[in-house]
């Protein structure tokens, strides 16, 4: 009985340690526009609490595919960061996305340290677009 209690305990303390792993939380943005040339311009902070909830939500509706190595027909609209504090004792983990608006108004996102190729719909990529485009 002894033993099954210990394993139990290890078990759980095992499960809520994982589960604070994967619990990164979105501190700020960096939003770059992208030139015809590929250069990052006109970069902007967000780091206003209300704009970093609204794209938390946001990037969580992402619909990744991961080991994807995709190639786009175009050079990206924008690049962002994302700052994510993992643990308040470490520094944050940045996650670079580059994002292309598609004509049919969803929008692509690849995130090239993960080989992955994310989709968003119409309706997150108006939310997306209108916290970029405040200043």
């Amino acid at each position: 009985m002894k033993k099954l209690l210990t394993f139990i305990s290890i078990l759980l303390f095992l499960m809520g340690c994982s589960n604070n792993e994967n619990e990164a939380q979105l501190t700020r943005v960096d939003v770059f526009e992208v030139t015809e040339g590929g250069d990052f311009e006109d970069e902007m902070i967000i780091a206003n609490q209300d704009s970093i909830e609204v794209l938390s939500q946001v990037f969580e509706q992402i619909e990744w595919e991961q080991n994807v190595k995709a190639e786009m027909s175009r050079i990206e609209d924008i690049k962002t960061i994302l700052f994510m504090e993992v643990d308040e004792n470490m520094p944050e983990r940045l996650v670079e996305y580059y994002i292309w608006f598609e004509g049919n108004g969803t929008s692509t996102f690849i995130d090239r340290d993960t080989n992955s190729l994310g989709k968003l719909n119409e309706e997150g990529t108006d939310i997306l677009k209108s916290e970029f485009e405040k200043k």
